[in-house]
């Protein structure tokens, strides 16, 4: 995999549409041992909570904000997603936190339509220099719940939010007018395909009624200059150490290997 896998063209376009999406970023075997991973990680399973989505439908999604020696940590700091994120937004980014969101089959809930920064202004950022990355581990289709984004809303700036269920939304009014003037995109991903996303972009995803899970890793970044003001639930500025791409497969065949021994 080239370390850096975006052109000109693809920065423009994230700068225009608030996303770009890198399809087959990760191969077969990567992508096949983080999903045998997380799904047999008992500890992450643990962790998992669950947020309401105002349809009866519930997220279960589990958030780490610490980097271990695990494939988890590669994934998010390999030059794929980490020096990728770099090009996108100009300059030194580290690692905010990063989650994975758990779509089972006929359960999975709803995301409200909401900006990843309409959170995290509240945690002492002071711009919007903020993206995430989201990378497929399942195959991932309108039918079973795929992300949806409106193309270009992250130019209209942060929008107020309201709690809707357990969750945060943006604020319905708004929502409703861009939706009548922005293109609505449905970001269809095979596993081991990615999109970048910024912080203002408005988006969301639908409940999972088919039988197909929907399972993906979120690795989001700020950046170094964008420093929080203030303590929060997630990290302030530290550097973030790259590992190279190798580290995803050995890692993850270490970790896998273990994970069977104490089966």
């Amino acid at each position: 995999m080239l370390d850096t896998p975006i052109t000109t063209d693809d920065i423009a376009a994230f700068h225009r549409d608030g996303f770009i999406v890198i399809p087959h970023l990760f191969d077969t075997e990567e992508i096949d041992l983080l999903g045998k991973i997380a799904r047999a990680d008992q500890l992450m399973a643990a962790n998992a909570s669950g947020r309401r989505d105002g349809e009866g439908g519930t997220v279960k999604l589990s958030i780490s904000n610490e980097l271990e020696e695990d494939i988890y940590a590669a994934f998010v700091r390999c030059p794929r997603l980490a020096g990728t994120m770099e090009q996108l937004l100009g300059g030194e980014v580290y690692h905010y936190h990063h989650k994975m969101i758990l779509k089972e089959p006929l359960i999975g809930g709803a995301w409200e339509w909401h900006q990843d920064y309409g959170y995290w202004y509240n945690n002492g950022c002071l711009f919007p220099d903020m993206a995430s990355c989201m990378v497929a581990v399942d195959r991932s289709t309108q039918a079973n719940g795929c992300l949806q984004v409106l193309r270009g809303s992250h130019l209209m700036g942060r929008v107020n939010h309201i709690t809707v269920g357990d969750q945060t939304g943006a604020d319905p009014e708004r929502v409703a007018v861009a939706l009548e003037r922005l293109e609505l995109v449905y970001v269809e991903l095979e596993p081991g395909s990615a999109v970048f996303f910024h912080s203002n972009l408005l988006h969301r995803s639908d409940q999972n009624k088919s039988v197909d899970p929907r399972w993906t890793l979120i690795a989001c970044y700020n950046m170094a200059r964008n420093d929080p003001y203030k303590e929060s639930h997630h990290p302030r500025y530290s550097p973030l150490n790259r590992w190279p791409d190798e580290r995803i497969k050995e890692l993850g065949q270490t970790q896998w290997e273990k994970i069977r021994s104490e089966v």
